[in-house]
């Protein structure tokens, strides 16, 4: 797995135990609302909106807060259609590409803050298309690594699926994004519970990181991931996990 991902990871930790709950409360509801929007209320036939559902109960959102912006998606209440996906793409410390998702009700206030955030701690906003083709989305499901090996997952590579990574304890089966359906019923078909599925943005090539580089890129990370209209931040650097805990403790 990328360094991206286990920063990621960190990052979600911390962010379910974090004393501004409200703020993170604040913009998982917005992902949900999004996705609900653009892809319904049934989250079996929307990978984004279960992503974004998984999430908000991970951080132990309450289920009627995350059922409110499910409804306010799909269409009882005003706010959802006042929200607009944004995606942002810049350069870090060492040539790290960054990938910013934004879910904004003002797009010129998102623009400013994110260009503020990448020019203090070392990076430039680029234009649009500058990094995108470094990414591409995948569909990614997660299972308990601790109840199920690799040998388990085998009927799902017979259902379409490209990779299977060990983190954390977790396993996660990787696939095309049309594949996502077919290779989830093929784990729960096969008795193996799934704790989640959604869609994933994941780097074609990573950039290896040590020292202040290092550093320098979690730093611009933190800043990003802290801005009220970021939903997700995606970067292509790849750090020894033993130096990211440190970093991110």
């Amino acid at each position: 797995m990328s360094g991206h991902s286990k920063w990621h990871s960190i990052k979600h930790k911390k962010g379910a135990a974090d004393a501004k709950r409200g703020k993170l409360f604040s913009k998982l509801a917005r992902a949900v609302t999004v996705a609900a929007r653009d892809g319904g209320g049934d989250p079996d036939h929307n990978p984004t909106l279960a992503t974004a559902i998984q999430k908000a109960k991970d951080a132990s959102m309450p289920k009627d807060k995350i059922q409110k912006a499910i409804d306010v998606g799909t269409g009882a209440g005003a706010d959802g259609a006042a929200i607009e996906r944004v995606v942002y793409e810049g350069y870090g410390p060492a040539g790290v590409a960054v990938l910013v998702e934004a879910l904004t009700d003002n797009r010129n206030r998102a623009s400013a803050e994110i260009r503020h955030a990448f020019s203090k701690h070392g990076g430039n906003l680029g234009e649009p298309g500058s990094v995108a083709w470094i990414f591409e989305k995948k569909g990614s499901i997660v299972v308990d690594g601790s109840r199920y090996g690799e040998d388990d997952l085998i009927g799902a590579i017979d259902a379409g699926a490209e990779d299977v990574q060990v983190d954390e304890g977790k396993l996660r089966v990787v696939c095309d994004p049309a594949d996502l359906t077919a290779v989830r019923e093929s784990l729960e078909g096969e008795g193996i519970e799934v704790e989640s599925a959604g869609l994933a943005v994941e780097p074609k090539s990573t950039v290896e990181l040590k020292g202040h580089d290092a550093e320098r890129v979690l730093k611009l990370l933190d800043a990003l991931d802290e801005q009220d209209d970021v939903d997700e931040v995606f970067a292509n650097f790849d750090i020894p996990a033993e130096v990211l805990e440190q970093l991110a403790a």
